[in-house]
C-alpha cells in the first residue's frame, strides 16, 4: 500500500519505519508542514491508500476533515480529540470512507483492558479503585487517552467511574495502573510499555486491516484478529 504518515515525532517515525519493513511505500508529513491540514490536498492524497495520524490534538481534526473530503481511509493514533468523535463518525458515515482510531494500538494494552473489565467486579465487594498513568514530560494531553479508555472499560463493567491521577516525567513511554484496594488486600494491575514499537506495529497492522473497508471502527474491532 501507499501509506502517508502524519507526524514525525517518536511514534510517527516508528510507524513509518515499521510500514516500510512490512513492504509498504511510505511518505511522511511533519505537523509543522501541514497547518490546519492545508498540505492534504487532493493532489497530495491522490495515490495514497491509507493515512496514519500521530500528530497533536490541535492538528488531528483538520487532518481528518481533509482526508474525509478526499475520500481517503484513515487510522488515527493521536489522542485528546475524543469530544469530537460523534462529529467525526457522522462525517465518515456520510462520506463512505473508512476510519479507525484507538487510544492505544498495543495488543498488550487491549488485553489489559479485558483484564480490567473482569477485575472491576471487585468494586462491588468493598474495594476502592484508582487509575494512575505516567508518560513522558512532553506528552500534550492529560489524562492520557489510554487512561480514559481504561476508566470507560471499568465503568462499563461495574457502573463506577474511577479517578485518574496523571504524572508527566522524564521519558516514560507509558505506564497505566489500576489499583483496587480493600481493608483485607490490594490488587495491582499494571501495563508498562517498554517502547513505542508496539504502538507503531499495531497502527500499521490496523491500516492493513482497514484497506478496502468503509465504516467507522475502533481498534477493539480488529485487535483480536491481529
Amino acid at each position: 500500500m501507499n501509506i502517508l504518515v502524519l507526524g514525525r515525532g517518536k511514534t510517527g517515525s516508528l510507524v513509518a519505519d515499521v510500514a516500510r519493513k512490512r513492504g509498504h511505500s511510505v511518505s511522511v508529513i511533519h505537523a509543522a508542514e501541514n497547518p490546519q491540514g492545508k498540505a492534504l490536498t487532493a493532489a497530495k492524497l491522490a495515490d495514497v491508500d491509507v493515512v496514519i495520524d500521530f500528530t497533536t490534538p490541535a492538528a488531528v481534526l483538520p487532518n481528518i476533515e481533509a482526508c474525509v473530503r478526499a475520500n481517503k481511509n484513515m487510522v488515527v493514533g493521536t489522542t485528546g480529540w475524543y469530544e469530537d468523535v460523534p462529529k467525526v463518525r457522522r462525517m465518515v458515515e456520510t462520506s463512505g470512507t473508512g476510519f479507525l482510531y484507538a487510544a492505544n494500538f498495543s495488543v498488550g494494552i487491549n488485553l489489559f483492558f479485558d483484564v480490567a473489565r473482569t477485575a472491576a467486579v471487585a468494586l462491588q465487594h468493598q474495594y476502592f479503585g484508582q487509575i494512575f498513568e505516567r508518560h513522558h514530560a512532553q506528552k500534550k494531553d492529560a489524562p492520557s487517552g489510554t487512561a480514559v479508555k481504561l476508566q470507560q472499560a471499568v465503568k462499563e463493567a461495574c457502573g463506577m467511574e474511577l479517578e485518574i491521577t496523571s504524572f508527566r516525567e522524564g521519558d516514560v513511554v507509558g505506564m497505566h495502573e489500576l489499583v483496587l484496594d480493600s481493608p483485607n488486600d490490594t490488587i495491582y494491575l499494571c501495563h508498562d510499555a517498554k517502547s513505542r514499537r508496539g504502538f507503531a506495529e499495531g497502527a500499521v497492522r490496523a491500516a492493513e486491516w482497514l484497506a478496502g473497508k468503509k465504516g467507522f471502527f475502533d481498534f477493539k474491532d480488529v485487535w483480536k484478529e491481529l
